[in-house]
């Protein structure tokens, strides 16, 4: 038996879930609503304040989906209760991030500023020149949307500088030595 999956997620107080033909799942909450489909011959059943995921057999398929459709769906809970975010950090001199409106304008040493604009559902917050924070309720879309921002200018390994997530270490190779 899966681990993970065959603990119950806890549904808390204030989201409402709908469980539709074919494994369709729908959350909804004052943050926002939630819908994701679900293989077809995964057991979803909601009771009281729980959910619980079952597999019809042992198949190593249906063993690997079990946790993961556990997985995503305390992912959406937790999304609905409490959000998710990324922070990142902007390491280098002359390198600034800000808003303006729903965009973000990032000024990372090319020739000219990269705007990208904000996908549904998801928010950025620029507290200083150099941070940038994503907020979301998707967790999917909240780390993707992060990892794209890091794509634009990735940490460099001899100087460091680039965009990183706040805690990543980045490893800084040494450069040459004269002879």
């Amino acid at each position: 038996m899966s681990r993970i999956g065959k603990m119950p997620v806890k549904i808390p107080a204030g989201i409402e879930v709908k469980l539709e033909d074919a494994n369709k799942l729908t959350m909804k909450s004052k943050a926002g609503t939630l819908t994701k489909q679900f293989h077809k011959d995964m057991i979803i059943k909601v009771e009281n304040d729980t959910i619980k995921v079952e597999r019809p057999s042992d198949i190593k398929m249906y063993k690997a989906l079990h946790g993961l459709t556990r997985a995503l769906i305390n992912n959406m809970v937790i999304g609905l209760s409490q959000g998710f975010e990324k922070r990142l950090d902007i390491v280098g001199v002359g390198y600034r991030a800000q808003k303006q409106g729903k965009k973000l304008v990032l000024n990372i040493g090319y020739s000219h500023p990269i705007e990208m604009e904000e996908p549904e559902g998801v928010t950025v917050e620029v507290p200083n020149p150099n941070k940038i924070i994503v907020k979301g309720i998707d967790k999917q879309v909240v780390g993707e949307f992060a990892a794209k921002i890091r794509s634009k200018r990735e940490p460099e390994v001899y100087k460091g500088k680039g965009i990183r997530y706040e805690n990543e270490v980045v490893r800084i190779k040494e450069g040459k030595t004269g002879a």
